[in-house]
C-alpha cells in the first residue's frame, strides 16, 4: 500500500476556495468541522486544507440539508453510508479471495484428474437453455 494520498485524499484547498466552490458561507464549513460533519487537515500553522474528497461530503451535506434533514439525521446519514462503504469493500475482498479459491481449486481438480464441483443452479441453467 502506497504512502500517497489519492487525488481525491490531497488536501489543497483553503477554506475561502471550498466556500466558494459549495456555495456555502466559510462559518458555516467551521460549524460543520465542530459537529463533527467534516474534517479538514490542517497544516503546520494550523490553517485548514481540505481535499477533493471533503468538497463531496460537503455537497452531500448540503444536499441533505436541503431535503429537510437536520444536522443530526445528516451525521447519521453520513456514518451509516460510510459503514456501508466499509462493508461493500469487505465484501468486495472476500469475493475477490473467494475467486481465486475457487480457481486454485478448480485447477488442483483438473491436475489431480478429479471431477469439478458443479452447482445445481449451473445445471438447471444448462437445462432451461434447451
Amino acid at each position: 500500500m502506497s504512502d500517497h494520498p489519492s487525488p481525491a485524499d490531497r488536501a489543497v484547498y483553503v477554506i475561502s476556495v471550498v466556500a466558494n466552490l459549495s456555495g456555502m458561507h466559510p462559518q458555516t464549513l467551521r460549524m460543520y468541522e465542530r459537529k463533527g460533519l467534516l474534517e479538514p487537515q490542517r497544516t503546520a500553522g494550523n490553517s485548514r486544507r481540505y481535499s477533493e474528497r471533503d468538497l463531496n461530503q460537503l455537497l452531500r451535506i448540503q444536499e441533505l440539508t436541503h431535503s429537510g434533514v437536520n444536522l443530526a439525521g445528516v451525521r447519521a446519514i453520513l456514518d451509516l453510508e460510510e459503514k456501508l462503504e466499509r462493508a461493500q469493500q469487505r465484501l468486495a475482498a472476500a469475493n475477490r479471495r473467494l475467486a481465486e479459491a475457487q480457481k486454485d481449486l478448480a485447477e488442483q481438480n483438473w491436475i489431480s484428474g478429479r471431477a469439478f464441483p458443479v452447482r445445481l443452479s449451473d445445471v438447471r441453467n444448462i437445462f432451461e437453455q434447451r
